[in-house]
């Protein structure tokens, strides 16, 4: 049955049109905070397949939007994804610098250059998103009638770095119509973050932490009349390297690794004097298994034991709160829950190459899922995270038009159809 499908689906594929949406995707520019352009894009593509749509406003301005199968005698399956990108700062600058006149100098030209498709989105995550619609529309013109529901749900707020955004207001208003019945509550959901085609059935989680040491500025030449809080800085640092270094030899989780700690910014002094103030940054990745609140925790006990000077303070804020109000939570599902694996075959069948269960070494919206309505989910689409958030973002077109296939096979086979 499911060769047959595989074979028929080939056939039945339209690769200038699955081309032509991934360009047409990557032109509506996205960066959070203007998701509405692209959310308004998408439903516009689900109307044209006969998909009942909606949306609604998840912050003022700020939409996401859904669209449902008429399908309700099987299970229901999720597919979902962001549809915020990072900015384009410096992009044009880049290429102009590296190669002059060339198309790609563009972000949002969608240029196909050497079987890949170049643009802000291409990876993360656009290639996904239009993955799942033209699987949609591949079934259909393969004539497959769907016994089961699928829901489409695609979501603003999911990338950090712009001022006042990044904490998935997105996310937390699907779950809310969700369990208010508006949207129906899936069996299963994949999340459509650039896996390479693997399927990451664990993430990551973090928490990001801004340290401020306050302590008195005084003239150079009168030191003694200061406190230092750069000089307190270093006692700081030694601590959480120290700390850095314990996560590192400690647990490790067969798909994401050990827990670990990275300091990513010290700010401080500036001035001829005693420096009076000094900011550090830094990010904690928690492997599955760790608690949040524990992890925050253990690391506010390792800055208790710091011996701070007279008249030295320091404060904590934690400015990424996801999930959690702190972070983002690490989680994972069985690696051999029955859905997983059905779509890691699936994915086999059309990309030999890929197909793996694995973990993701970032972290994503799966907690609202698993942890907020009870549903199990997996990462899984073409794109490869480390061209993510760069000036050369880009997707394979032969990856991208095979993933289209090994969705909608995983469709057919997860929801039924009367037709295979």
């Amino acid at each position: 049955m499911s060769a047959a499908l595989t074979e028929r689906l080939l056939a039945a594929q339209d690769r200038d049109a699955d081309l032509r949406l991934l360009k047409d995707a990557l032109s509506v520019e996205s960066v959070t905070g203007n998701e509405t352009p692209f959310a308004r894009f998408l439903e516009q593509q689900m109307a044209a397949l006969g998909l009942a749509t909606g949306a609604g406003a998840f912050l003022p301005g700020r939409e996401n939007t859904w669209a449902t199968t008429a399908g309700a005698e099987g299970p229901n399956l999720m597919i979902l994804g962001h549809t915020d990108t990072v900015h384009v700062r410096g992009w044009e600058a880049h290429w102009d610098a590296q190669c002059p006149n060339d198309p790609r100098r563009d972000p949002f030209g969608g240029v196909e250059r050497e079987g890949q498709i170049w643009g802000r989105g291409a990876s993360d995550l656009k290639g996904g998103i239009c993955t799942a619609i033209a699987a949609m529309r591949l079934l259909r013109r393969a004539g497959v009638n769907l016994q089961g529901r699928v829901t489409l749900a695609f979501i603003g707020d999911e990338e950090s770095g712009e001022p006042g955004s990044g904490v998935s207001a997105g996310a937390k208003d699907l779950v809310q119509r969700v369990r208010a019945g508006e949207i129906a509550k899936p069996d299963f959901a994949l999340y459509v973050e650039p896996t390479g085609l693997d399927v990451y059935t664990a993430q990551i989680g973090f928490f990001i932490a801004e340290l401020t040491l306050t302590g008195k500025t005084a003239y150079f030449g009168t030191p003694e009349l200061g406190v230092d809080a750069l000089k307190a800085t270093h006692a700081v640092l030694s601590a959480l390297w120290a700390h850095e270094a314990e996560l590192a030899a400690g647990p490790k989780h067969d798909l994401v690794g050990a827990s670990s700690l990275l300091v990513t910014g010290v700010e401080g002094g500036g001035f001829i004097a005693v420096p009076g103030q000094c900011k550090l940054s830094l990010i904690r990745k928690l492997r599955p298994g760790e608690d949040l609140d524990d992890a925050i925790a253990r690391f506010e006990a390792v800055l208790g034991q710091v011996d701070l000077a007279a008249g030295l303070s320091l404060t904590i804020d934690y400015p990424a709160g996801r999930d959690h109000p702190k972070g983002g939570s690490a989680v994972e599902i069985p690696r051999d829950a029955a859905p997983a694996q059905l779509l890691a075959e699936c994915v086999r069948q059309s990309w030999s190459e890929a197909g793996r269960i694995g973990g993701a070494p970032y972290w994503s919206e799966m907690p609202f899922l698993t942890e907020m309505i009870g549903c199990p989910a997996v990462y899984c689409a073409p794109g490869d995270i480390a061209v993510a958030h760069t000036y050369e973002e880009r997707i394979a077109s032969d990856e991208y038009l095979a993933a289209i296939r090994a969705f909608a096979l995983f469709i057919a086979r997860y929801c039924g159809s009367p037709d295979i």
